[in-house]
């Protein structure tokens, strides 16, 4: 059975990849290949351009750091969860949302419904 909590920090760990080579990694094991996407994006190749990090820098955003929070839930094929942007060297809250995933019978993402708050 498939961990929702274990993927939500996954998904977010790939956002805070610094490194484009491991975050397109990342990306790859966490969305389906043919995932249809976003009129912004299609598929997890896609996703990799959405999040150009320098060196050093988590997901391309100086300062800050996602994560999420420990309530996700799978229902089906339906993973929700909490996030929460961060100052990276600290707790202060900047954004959070909402996460609602649609996975592929592989456990993999093939639509993603983000809500930001």
């Amino acid at each position: 059975m498939l961990d929702a909590q274990a993927l939500a920090d996954r998904y977010v760990a790939a956002w805070n990849e610094p490194d484009a080579a491991r975050r397109s990694s990342a990306l790859a094991a966490l969305w389906a290949p043919d995932a249809p996407g976003h009129g912004w994006a299609s598929g997890y190749s896609a996703r990799t351009s959405l999040t150009p990090a320098a060196p050093g820098k988590p997901a391309g955003r100086e300062g800050v750091r996602y994560r999420a929070a420990p309530t996700a839930r799978l229902r089906g094929d339906v993973v929700t969860f909490r996030w929460e942007m961060v100052l990276a060297n600290g707790e202060t809250v900047l954004a959070s949302g909402l996460e609602f995933l649609i996975l592929d019978d592989d456990g993999r993402i093939l639509v993603e419904h983000p809500f930001a708050a």
